[in-house]
């Protein structure tokens, strides 16, 4: 009998967990990136934020998915604090499908279902529906999990000892509460300590009034993924993981002195006590919401007061800053506006290119963490200047500006193609420092030479673009031929480092593809000054 419980209950859980995942990774793969443009582009205000945060949760089945985005676009700038908390509350809400697709008892379809994503799987040739197989896999493999674990703990309730320990957590809130949330840290998911409860609730092993604080206590466990991705990055970041914890954690805390009005209310809702269960999962999340939300504001600001500090300036920069949609009505003001948003994605590349060479040269690689988030703000902007200057162009232009918008186009799509090198460029810095690389002092001259002259183009790029100025974008043509001629020379000179044996060949690979970076740097920093003569004149 024990045997047979502890491996049933292994087993079962084990599918059970592994369903969620499947069926959460399948919808992720489907659906993730396409979310994560959904959550960056439409959360302008904290009830935007909530509405976005509750659908793509409900879509990709993980609020620590939706959570962990959201940590990483705050810690990147592309999301304000107050913007990031909207979604973090709509994420809890989102959350709460699952519980809600749980109480449907599914368990007699559980292998029909694992066929058909099976059979999806195996005969699509679309990796989109591939993925939809997975997700069919997930779904009837969780409940079968959930059939067998149900099936197994039900003799349980012949033991007095098993049925004391929910009576236990009836008669104190506080043990059920931090039972649900030490599970849910270790599960890293709600949805998987709901659905245990659920599980319990069909064998008639738990009571409405013993359910209540492990769910609430799920709330609080979940948590961790967020904390954890909040490791090592900047203040805004943990102040939204902060802000998560704090969310939950307050929200048990009203709870409490209410948890029988809020039973007696949850037992209206439903005659069945897995639909109540999971109907005091979505409840707790959408009145905690409620609760919130108009507070917002000032949420924010204790939790800047809780984790002090100044933001960096970088955090605020990659937004854009000059796109007004009104400015469209007047094409020539909103081409200066275009202009100003290019040269700022410029000056934020350059400044990457910058932090590389550096690190490169002393040997440092913690500032090459930043280059990785200002990459991505970089490919932001330039699909928000792209937008923008494509939704211009169905305005009403004259031949000088529709010339204009086309030679825009075209140099944003360099600059970020410069912020892709400077991200080669930090693999190369990390490469040399992880390995030790040795590198001669000529060597190391040798580039940080050429990055001076990338620089130089770069100020005259910025000042071709700022300016309108010609003059300055000549200077980029010609300085790109001494480019070209260093290129040339660098590496003769390496090849004859290598035949007198003062350079390793490793050292040689990495300082040849960092040459021929800068190189392609040169060359898209051409094509911005081109534009400028041929298209902005």
């Amino acid at each position: 009998m024990v045997k047979e419980v502890i491996f049933g209950v292994v087993g079962g859980l084990g599918l059970f967990i592994y369903g969620i995942w499947e069926m959460s990774e399948g919808l992720h793969k489907a659906c993730g990136e396409r979310m994560k443009k959904i959550l960056h582009g439409l959360t302008g205000s904290p009830i935007r934020g909530v509405f976005v945060g509750t659908t793509i949760t409900s879509i990709i089945q993980s609020s620590s998915a939706t959570t962990v985005m959201v940590v990483g676009f705050v810690n990147a700038g592309l999301m304000t604090l107050v913007q990031g908390l909207g979604v973090i509350f709509g994420a809890n809400i989102g959350t709460t499908i699952t519980a809600q697709i749980i109480a449907f008892k599914l368990t007699d379809y559980a292998l029909p279902v694992i066929g058909a994503g099976m059979l999806t799987i195996f005969l699509s040739k679309k990796k989109s529906h591939k993925y939809v197989g997975e997700f069919l896999m997930g779904f009837g493999i969780l409940f079968l999990g959930l059939n067998i674990l149900t099936s197994v703990v039900k003799p349980l309730g012949q033991y007095p000892w098993f049925n004391n320990i929910f009576i236990t957590f009836s008669k104190n809130p506080l043990l059920g509460i931090l039972a649900g949330a030490i599970v849910t840290a270790i599960v890293q998911s709600s949805s998987v300590t709901t659905g245990m409860v659920l599980g319990l609730a069909m064998a008639n092993l738990v009571d409405l009034k013993a359910a209540i604080p492990l769910v609430l206590g799920c709330g609080i466990g979940t948590c961790v993924t967020a904390m954890i991705a909040s490791l090592g990055t900047n203040i805004s970041a943990r102040r939204a993981a902060l802000g998560h914890i704090m969310f939950n954690t307050i929200g048990v805390v009203i709870f409490l002195p209410f948890l029988g009005f809020f039973q007696k209310m949850v037992v209206h809702t439903s005659s069945e006590l897995p639909r109540q269960i999971a109907n005091v999962h979505t409840l707790f999340n959408v009145i905690n919401t409620i609760i919130f939300l108009p507070f917002v504001g000032l949420y924010a600001a204790l939790l800047k007061k809780m984790i002090k500090g100044k933001e960096e300036e970088e955090e605020i920069e990659y937004l854009p800053k000059y796109l007004e949609r009104h400015l469209l009505n007047t094409p020539p003001i909103a081409i200066e506006a275009a202009i100003k948003e290019i040269v700022r994605t410029l000056s934020l590349t350059q400044k990457m290119v910058s932090i590389v060479m550096e690190s490169f040269v002393k040997n440092e690689p913690k500032s090459l963490e930043k280059i990785a988030r200002a990459e991505g703000a970089v490919d932001s902007l330039r699909e928000a200047i792209t937008a923008y200057l494509v939704e211009l162009m169905q305005q009403e232009l004259n031949k000088e500006e529709s010339k204009k918008i086309p030679a825009l186009i075209h140099a944003i799509n360099d600059v970020e193609r410069i912020g892709d090198h400077a991200e080669n460029l930090r693999g190369l810095a990390e490469q040399k420092i992880e390995n030790k690389l040795p590198f001669s002092e000529a060597a190391v001259d040798e580039l940080r030479r050429m990055y001076e002259d990338i620089n130089t183009m770069i100020n005259c790029s910025v000042g071709a673009l700022k300016l309108n100025n010609i003059d300055e974008a000549k200077v980029v043509l010609e300085q790109e031929c001494q480019i070209n001629n260093l290129r040339n020379r660098l590496k003769d000179n390496h090849v004859r480092r290598l035949e007198q044996g003062q350079c390793k060949v490793t050292s040689g690979v990495v300082f040849l593809d960092t040459v021929s970076n800068l190189e392609k740097i040169g060359d898209h920093l051409t094509n911005v000054a081109q534009a400028v003569i041929e298209g902005l004149q």
